[in-house]
């Protein structure tokens, strides 16, 4: 399904739950991508990602997809390469369920971390993982582009687990 025409439609009694980003979903999730970033992962990149094996999960109620995130598994640490809220549903904890449901199957994989990068810019999401524990480890100069051929820094953060 798309996007809900109309939010107030949509039942915050809704039943949310976690299913795997398939192929056959992408379209769906690259719809939320797009609305949702202005440098947006593209086909390829999901592609990519899930012929690559990474856990890739999305969140839904009622059809919709309300998130997912993509991370990939290393020796003893987990990186978190995308999440997403769908920008009709941001604000509501999206966000946090998805950080402890990717946390619960880091720890199940024997991770001892979480990494992840966020761009200098994208103060909400830096407070949404600060006070989920995640601590500013270092900066990745020119590691996003920003359009018109110029890049943003990244903070790197990681979580113990």
């Amino acid at each position: 399904m798309s996007t809900p025409p109309d939010l107030a439609s949509f039942s915050q009694a809704s039943e949310a739950r976690f299913e795997p980003l398939l192929a056959d979903r992408l379209d769906e999730v690259l719809r939320v991508e797009q609305r949702a970033y202005a440098q947006p992962w593209s086909h390829a990149n999901f592609v990519d990602a899930l012929q690559s094996g990474y856990e890739a999960q999305m969140l839904v109620a009622d059809g919709y997809v309300l998130g997912y995130f993509v991370a990939m598994k290393g020796v003893d640490e987990v990186h978190l390469l995308n999440i997403t809220v769908a920008p009709e549903f941001q604000r509501q904890g999206w966000a946090r369920v998805m950080l402890d449901a990717l946390a619960l199957w880091a720890r199940g994989q024997g991770a001892q971390w979480l990494w992840l990068e966020v761009r200098v810019s994208n103060l909400r999401a830096l407070r949404i993982y600060e006070k989920h524990g995640y601590r500013r480890v270092g900066q990745r100069k020119g590691y996003y582009p920003a359009g018109n051929g110029q890049r943003e820094d990244a903070v790197v953060m990681s979580l113990p687990l």
